[in-house]
């Protein structure tokens, strides 16, 4: 498979071309590019240039570049295109696409959009398509799909379907519903080809069929399409009636975006932003947490306050020393135990009892901290700590470890539970808790242990 290349050599050669006006070169030159590859085109060029190429090239797939793209550098473009022109572009989308689209749009652009588009039914399917929330089943599907009804006859079937599949992209499914748009089952191609021109599709089809209704969210759209390693899944409303399907390739933009924003999370950045965007929106998604970090420093000095006795008797003076050890040692193992549990939660394999996912973490923190612990002593025997201090440092640390992974554990699942994305319990919010109550139970068990 040969693979086109974009590199500085080509994208001078188009700038060349689009700065001489010649458009019949530049309609030559990109006639056999793939949308995505016309989608990074659109990343290297001027927002002036790349408006250029959408106007002169067919919208067949410029379209579809456009959906590709980047939501910023996708709103400047369109920036350039008057109404009519982006609904030209509109038109050549699928209508799932076409309504995430739509949604980007300024309230007022919106309508002149819609209305500039011919297309009846096209636009009344994008006016349902908008109605349904973002992360639903109902905002993710689209209204291409092909259906037929359980009372026809294969070959009749055959001649609904080839008119059907002029507007779908790709078929994945043919769906079987009754006279009211009850989703009944699905239909193997195998199965039609195979049958009798006069055999009725009531009599081949399969009654077992995987859906999901409208205003199932889409992470439970993800989990059922993975579990079940489906390419589509049909969607219906409260009465079973067929009204869209979701493909593949939505759940995997979906899972990204989640993806990306549970990263963003977990390195302590309270809303979505990109690296190119303002100083004050990168300061505003960041403050947040680097204030809460701020209150964990903090309240960790007060602790430390609390304790400075220590630094009166020499023999004790070494605890301060190991302080950052134990507070990273805390904040590590928070952030391990949290970000397994995270993962199994957004995979739906956390079940069972809690209990008993306890017990498990307190085993496993009993043994790292175990090993852990005698290296700490073996260290002291080397620098030649006295034993006592050694051993107190050492089972300090594996208290400290055994509560960090009860915390890391138990905080995500608490979250979840009540709504709360569990994915902000593997970033700066358990660091911090966990430097604050490692410090403090560190200096604490060591207290009781040496009697200052």
């Amino acid at each position: 498979m040969s693979v086109f290349q974009i590199d500085n050599d080509f994208i001078t050669r188009l700038k060349s071309l689009i700065a001489e006006g010649r458009t019949a070169r530049i309609q030559q030159l990109l006639y056999d590019v793939h949308y995505a590859d016309l989608a990074e085109i659109f990343t290297l060029l001027s927002s002036q240039e790349s408006t250029h190429l959408i106007k002169i090239l067919d919208s067949n797939k410029t379209a579809d570049a456009l959906a590709e793209i980047d939501e910023d550098l996708r709103e400047t473009l369109l920036q350039n295109l008057s109404a009519e022109e982006i609904a030209e572009e509109i038109q050549e989308l699928d209508t799932d696409d076409a309504a995430d689209l739509i949604a980007e749009l300024p309230d007022a652009l919106q309508e002149d959009v819609i209305s500039a588009i011919e297309d009846d039914t096209y636009v009344e399917d994008l006016r349902e398509l908008l109605a349904y929330d973002d992360n639903s089943a109902g905002g993710l599907m689209a209204k291409e799909l092909v259906k037929v009804q359980e009372d026809l006859s294969v070959l009749k079937c055959i001649n609904t379907i080839r008119k059907q599949a002029q507007d779908v992209t790709r078929v994945h499914s043919i769906y079987v519903v009754d006279k009211k748009n009850c989703l009944k089952g699905r239909l193997s191609l195998k199965d039609l080809i195979t049958a009798n021109n006069k055999a009725i599709v009531n009599d081949i089809y399969i009654p077992k069929v995987d859906y999901v209704t409208v205003d199932t969210p889409g992470e439970e759209v993800a989990k059922v399409m993975s579990k079940y390693d489906l390419e589509a899944i049909p969607v219906v409303d409260d009465k079973k009636r067929l009204l869209g399907r979701i493909t593949i390739d939505d759940i995997v933009d979906l899972i990204k975006e989640e993806a990306e924003k549970d990263y963003q999370l977990a390195a302590g950045i309270a809303s979505d932003v990109e690296a190119d965007d303002t100083i004050f929106a990168l300061s505003r998604a960041r403050l947040p947490w680097l204030f809460l970090g701020l209150l964990g420093g903090l309240g960790s000095v007060f602790i430390l306050k609390d304790f400075e006795t220590i630094m009166a008797l020499p023999e004790l003076r070494n605890l301060f020393f190991y302080t950052p050890l134990i507070a990273a040692m805390a904040g590590n193992v928070g952030v391990q135990s949290s970000a397994i549990i995270v993962q199994g939660l957004a995979n739906d394999i956390v079940k069972g009892s809690l209990l008993n996912r306890l017990v498990k973490e307190v085993g496993l923190s009993l043994f790292n901290g175990l090993i852990l612990a005698v290296l700490l002593i073996l260290f002291g025997f080397i620098i030649q700590q006295e034993l006592l201090l050694s051993l107190t440092i050492a089972g300090a640390m594996m208290g400290v470890i055994v509560v960090a992974a009860l915390i890391g554990t138990f905080v995500p699942i608490v979250l979840e539970k009540r709504g709360i994305d569990p994915a902000i319990a593997t970033g700066p919010f358990i660091t911090t808790c966990n430097d604050i109550f490692g410090i403090f139970l560190f200096f604490y068990i060591a207290k009781l242990a040496l009697g200052f």
